[in-house]
């Protein structure tokens, strides 16, 4: 795992292409330019943007070189008392269950609290979504509820169950 680079584009396009059928159930639709190094280009601009303005931290993960095969992405940071942000990852269809991504949102929870300085994290998951429920549980995230019509995701709005992992308990730093 490592931070996200403007040079990870066509790296990030091939991914997304590869892994479109797999993701797609899982994602909002997208436009046929996300799946090109140019879009993928425009969105990590975005990404880096909001990194830069401390809203947000991207990931990928990496196989045999510089194929990435994963993204993690801790968005949404907001500080003062509510010092918390949203968790999404995706890991690609032919690494799933070898604890990539478990490994992975342990070491980001560690991350946010120690060098974000978050005190808690939120994820969500669409209710058919086991495996990101079993990977959020594993890394200690609770349920909290269940959100109908959350996001639209493929095509529609859906019910989604929320999670968090409370990182500490310290004062945030205002």
């Amino acid at each position: 795992m490592r931070r996200l680079t403007r040079g990870d584009a066509p790296a990030l396009a091939a991914a997304y292409t590869e892994n479109r059928k797999h993701l797609e159930p899982w994602e909002p639709v997208r436009p046929e330019s996300f799946f090109t190094a140019a879009g993928q280009a425009d969105r990590i601009e975005g990404l880096l943007r909001q990194c830069a303005d401390g809203t947000a931290v991207p990931w990928v993960f990496e196989a045999q070189g510089d194929q990435i095969v994963g993204a993690i992405t801790l968005s949404g940071i907001t500080r003062g008392p509510f010092c918390s942000s949203y968790l999404g990852y995706w890991v690609a269809a032919d690494q799933q269950n070898r604890g990539l991504a478990t490994a992975a949102v342990e070491r980001v929870c560690l991350l946010a609290r120690d060098s974000v300085g978050l005190h808690r994290i939120e994820a969500s998951t669409l209710i058919g979504n086991t495996g990101s429920q079993r990977v959020l549980r594993k890394c200690g995230f609770e349920p909290i509820g269940l959100a109908p019509k959350y996001l639209h995701i493929n095509g529609r709005w859906q019910d989604c169950r929320l999670f968090q992992r409370v990182l500490h308990d310290h004062a945030p730093g205002l």
